[in-house]
């Protein structure tokens, strides 16, 4: 059976059909995901560019003080998180495929924007901000790419189909890190100018290689009612501890040890946090396939506690290799947790509409797909909160201790969440969820 075909966009799409899903659906849904990885990864890339610039502007030239700094990695943050909703309804509205050659030509804005910025060492910071909140652009990306991946794949695949493709993303964020201190040898410009190529090719693979699907197309009514389900912000909040957690400590790491540890490497070792982050992602994706989302996120949970305890130990011994450790396990955590977290969306969805029929199903896919969006936005909120935290605490402390005091108490109020509602034998507030099945 042939997926009908108009256009790019595909009509005909049945992935719960394994007849269909061996002889189309897999090659199909594996070519999407791939130039998907692809437009999310620059998109990670752009959104989280100012982590890696910041640390080099006073070398630059650029006199900001360290609160300043703080202020220009996190406004990209509070940015994306607040563009997450509209790009996750982009995909309904214009397709999967023409919205990732839209939202990959958007990032040129930030990049052109910033390498302009850089040329004047004497440009004013309000310009700087104004460009780091340009920024968002890329934070934006993943709520679209993650809604518009979730259609191609067959409810079996769907939590390690995400890992990989959030993966793919946040990965982006551990190649700029890396790639940032190595492009400044020749000018801080070019730290910005060097992504123009890679967007322009993003683009065009997007267009020439990615499909739109029928089946995506809903009007804002069908799945605006992933607003009114109380899991949609339950699930929300318990990503502001997973995803709000990787990404607010990649934007703030490098800033954070370069105030701590002066003497330390920072901006070259910036980067190993994030790609731990990323590469566990998959891996908490498939563990929630095994043993349950709401079981692999409270053990995550449980590590990013423990995470924070120890940093909190490296600090105390003023130990970088632990607080280095520290950190990684936090990201690595937090990683598996990102996983986790969103294989949970989809099934909570699926099991609330198993008893019911088809297009019941259909629905449950659709705020399904919009409660992906949703708790992105929402929980890429952390992102900001967490570099505030740091900065205020190093503003009226000396110190990040309080931050981390704060962030560990975080943790407990989310494990105690996940718990209540998915955790416990059978949910009181949706009985037909027992534990086992998320």
């Amino acid at each position: 059976m042939n997926p009908h075909r108009t256009r790019r966009w595909i009509d005909h799409w049945e992935p719960e059909d394994p007849r269909f899903w061996a002889a189309t659906g897999r090659r199909v849904a594996t070519r999407n995901l791939i130039w998907s990885i692809f437009v999310e990864h620059l998109g990670f890339a752009v959104w989280l560019l100012w982590s890696g610039i910041v640390v080099h502007l006073p070398q630059a030239g650029f006199t900001f003080t360290v609160d300043q700094l703080f202020w220009l990695v996190a406004v990209p943050n509070l940015v994306g998180a607040a563009l997450r909703l509209p790009y996750t309804f982009a995909v309904s509205a214009f397709g999967g495929r023409n919205w990732n050659v839209a939202s990959a030509l958007l990032l040129l804005a930030p990049v052109g924007l910033l390498a302009w910025l850089l040329t004047d060492p004497a440009t004013p910071y309000w310009m700087f901000l104004a460009a780091a909140a340009t920024a968002g652009l890329g934070g934006g990306n993943f709520a679209s790419s993650m809604a518009n991946v979730s259609y191609f794949y067959p409810e079996r695949h769907k939590g390690f189909a995400l890992g990989v493709n959030a993966a793919g993303g946040n990965l982006g964020v551990a190649v700029v890190q890396a790639l940032v201190p190595l492009v400044v040898t020749a000018g801080l410009v070019n730290a910005a100018l060097v992504w123009v190529v890679p967007i322009l090719a993003a683009a065009l693979c997007a267009y020439l290689f990615m499909d739109n699907l029928a089946v995506a197309r809903t009007d804002f009514s069908v799945q605006g009612r992933a607003f009114l389900r109380a899991h949609t912000w339950v699930m929300s909040f318990l990503y502001i501890g997973t995803f709000g957690s990787f990404i607010g400590y990649s934007a703030a790491f490098p800033l954070v040890v370069s105030a701590v540890f002066a003497e330390s490497a920072a901006p070259y070792l910036a980067f190993l946090g994030p790609l731990a982050g990323s590469l566990a992602r998959p891996v908490g994706g498939r563990l929630a396939d095994r043993h349950g989302g709401a079981r692999v996120t409270a053990w995550s949970f449980y590590a990013m506690a423990a995470g924070a305890l120890l940093a909190l130990a490296g600090l105390a011994q003023h130990a970088f290799p632990l607080f280095l450790a520290a950190f990684g396990l936090l990201f690595t955590a937090a990683g598996i947790g990102n996983g986790s977290t969103y294989r949970m969306i989809p099934a909570i969805f699926a099991a609330q509409a198993a008893r019911g029929d088809a297009d019941a199903r259909l629905r449950a896919r659709r705020e399904a797909a919009a409660a992906i969006g949703i708790a992105s936005a929402v929980g890429a909120f952390g992102g900001f909160l967490i570099p505030r935290g740091f900065a205020t605490a190093l503003e009226r402390t000396g110190s990040i201790d309080p931050a981390l005091y704060a962030f560990l108490a975080g943790y407990a109020v989310f494990l105690a969440v996940n718990w209540w509602f998915y955790r416990r034998t059978v949910l009181t507030r949706v009985p037909s969820l027992a534990h086992n099945q998320i």
